[in-house]
């Protein structure tokens, strides 16, 4: 720390108590001066050499025994008495602490170069242009001081000078950095004295770019908004770094931040602290990762900030949804809702994604050449594809808080439901999770919460799960079956596929397709839960249908198959389905329910409009069940 040293004679101020000040001398005291409560009994002659705004107060006073009040001078008691201290040519120091309210009650003494050579005011304007603007530490101590100084400190450019200096330095090329600064967030090699050496010796310290960071987050929020403020203006530093160094100040300002809570405390100072933060961030996008702009919002939320800064964090957050983790999405209901997560901050942050995405589209689309440059690119097909899986695992989270209403995971869903992707394992994960979860839900929120999911974009593994899941609607069981044929189908019959009865094809996406069974008591049979023997058939089946598409592989691999082999496989196959859909036909008609006129409609329909050679197919298969 830089100091200054005025003055050669023995300071012998003394104090008699907390409220009285005087000096020890022979000489007889003269004149009172009553600085805020404290005494000073001093003497006029050197106080009035130096001071014009005294030899004002003097003159007015009709009495050379009245005291003189001075209730205003800056600084208080201990920067008068500084300023007494240098009129009586006593040795006083200066430094960071001390120099601003010693210049701002010396220019309310009037301490001027006019009145006396070698003045007070001269001497300290010489120390802070020479030494502590210069010094990195000293700028930050003394623009903390100027906060009690105000206006003074405003007006005589204290203020402006501080900031100024700091962020001059912090804009500086870092090879010219040559001052100590606080750097405890991530010791570098150099720094610990881990650094390897080269040829024997030591390379030389590199400093961080965001070697600034840390000591401006002992800034009041008011003065570090200034600092930054500042920093931007001069254009030198990154957006990236400057989202850094909010980071970093509001770790350090928002007890529990880093936690995703708030603490107990002056919860004004908090949200004013918060809604500040907003307003700082670079504009530029990627410049704050999303994560920490996701807990800040949970802050702003908790703290109850203004919409405006709410809104705009979440603009902002949508537009880099993609980086997102599921962790950071879980941000807790208040105390007055009864779902564990804020869902509807959820919902609104993906309809701003989706609004986004599809308004940069537009645009680009109106003139190509000229949005290109101009515009930020609408989302990739990456992008959109990260976000649905992101949606996808949020859900799978959400569905085990057993007061989730229905329509808040089914209209989330349906948000990215138009965002192509290749499997749809996670939103099953996701459904399945909410069915175990909510097992009193009826039969049509079943069907509702199962249309979201696409049983063809279902992996091998997902499809063995959901045709043993007891908590799926038996329809859905089924069309999860049938794809898996097809799948198998296409891979061992080179895409040929095989038609399956009417009765069948009713069960599929798209209704009967012709087929004439179509009473109540059907449908609601097949929107029912599987029972457990069910279960265990279609599990049976599915094992014998993946044994065969295994044998099939192997003969794809050796390069034996032939065109004769490929048409067994397909019957193979067609053969394994007949049964598995003949034993749960069978099993609904020993029940009742299902008339036997339906069955032979469906089944006389469907082979009118067969091929002769599918016909064919049927009819093995079918002739081959037990």
């Amino acid at each position: 720390m830089k100091f200054m040293k005025l003055g050669s004679k023995p300071d012998s101020f003394q104090a008699d108590g907390d409220n009285i000040r005087y000096v020890a001398t022979e000489l007889a005291i003269d004149i009172v001066i009553n600085i805020g409560g404290v005494k000073f009994y001093l003497h006029k002659f050197p106080l009035l050499s130096k001071s014009e705004h005294l030899q004002k107060l003097v003159a007015s006073t009709s009495d050379d025994g009245d005291e003189i009040l001075i209730q205003e001078i800056p600084g208080g008691p201990a920067a008068f008495e500084i300023c007494a201290k240098f009129c009586y040519g006593m040795t006083v120091t200066l430094n960071a602490y001390n120099v601003v309210a010693a210049r701002c009650a010396a220019e309310y003494l009037e301490m001027y170069e006019s009145v006396e050579k070698g003045n007070l005011v001269y001497k300290i304007d010489i120390f802070l242009n020479s030494s502590i603007f210069r010094s990195w530490k000293d700028s930050i101590i003394i623009l903390q001081t100027t906060k009690s100084l105000l206006p003074w400190a405003e007006e005589l450019k204290l203020v402006s000078h501080c900031l100024d200096s700091i962020a001059s330095k912090a804009c500086m090329d870092t090879t010219k950095v040559e001052w100590t600064y606080t750097y405890n967030r991530k010791k570098l090699p150099s720094e610990n004295g881990k650094d390897p050496l080269w040829n024997g010796v030591r390379r030389p310290q590199v400093v961080p770019k965001d070697w600034w960071v840390e000591d401006l987050c002992e800034l009041q929020i008011d003065l570090y908004k200034r600092v930054i403020t500042t920093i931007k203006t001069k254009g030198r530093v990154s957006s990236d770094l400057i989202g850094e160094a909010l980071i970093a100040y509001a770790l350090r300002r928002l007890p529990g931040f880093s936690k995703g809570i708030v603490q107990s405390g002056d919860i004004t100072k908090y949200r004013s602290l918060a809604e500040t933060i907003v307003r700082l961030l670079p504009t530029e996008k990627g410049s704050v990762p999303c994560g920490f702009m996701l807990r800040l919002l949970r802050a702003a939320i908790l703290l109850e900030c203004e919409e405006t800064e709410r809104n705009e964090l979440m603009r902002r957050i949508s537009q880099q949804l993609d980086e997102v983790t599921v962790a950071d999405l879980l941000i807790q209901s208040s105390t007055r809702e009864t779902t564990m997560y804020n869902v509807d901050i959820v919902q609104g942050l993906v309809e701003k994604f989706v609004a986004h995405e599809q308004n940069s589209k537009n645009a680009l689309l109106v003139d190509n050449d000229f949005q290109e440059n101009r515009s930020p690119r609408f989302a990739s097909d990456d992008s959109k594809v990260l976000v649905a899986k992101l949606v996808e695992g949020y859900l799978a989270e959400i569905a085990r808080d057993p007061n989730l209403s229905l329509s808040k995971f089914v209209n989330l869903a349906n948000t990215v439901s138009s965002f192509g992707r290749a499997s749809h394992d996670g939103l099953y994960r996701a459904i399945d999770m909410y069915l175990k979860e909510h097992p009193g839900i009826s039969k049509s929120e079943r069907k509702r919460i199962c249309r979201l999911m696409d049983c063809r974009k279902l992996s091998a593994d997902a499809c063995m799960h959901a045709v043993q899941n007891e908590r799926l609607p038996l329809r859905v069981v089924v069309q999860v079956l049938f794809f898996e044929q097809i799948r198998q189908a296409t891979l061992a019959v080179d895409n040929s596929t095989q038609e399956l009865p009417g009765s069948i094809r009713a069960l599929l996406p798209g209704g009967s397709h012709g087929s004439s069974r179509s009473t109540t008591n059907t449908e609601e049979d097949w929107d029912a839960v599987p029972t457990a023997e069910d279960v265990k058939a279609l599990k049976g089946e599915l094992a014998a249908l993946r044994l065969g598409s295994s044998g099939s592989d192997r003969n794809l691999n050796d390069g034996a198959k032939n065109d004769v082999e490929k048409v067994a496989a397909g019957k193979l196959k067609g053969l394994v389905m007949s049964k598995i859909f003949s034993k749960l036909w069978s099993n609904k008609e020993r029940n009742g329910e299902i008339s036997s006129s339906d069955t032979s409609g469906s089944a006389n329909a469907e082979e009118t409009k067969s091929t002769p050679s599918r016909s064919r197919r049927h009819s093995v298969s079918l002739s081959e069940h037990p």
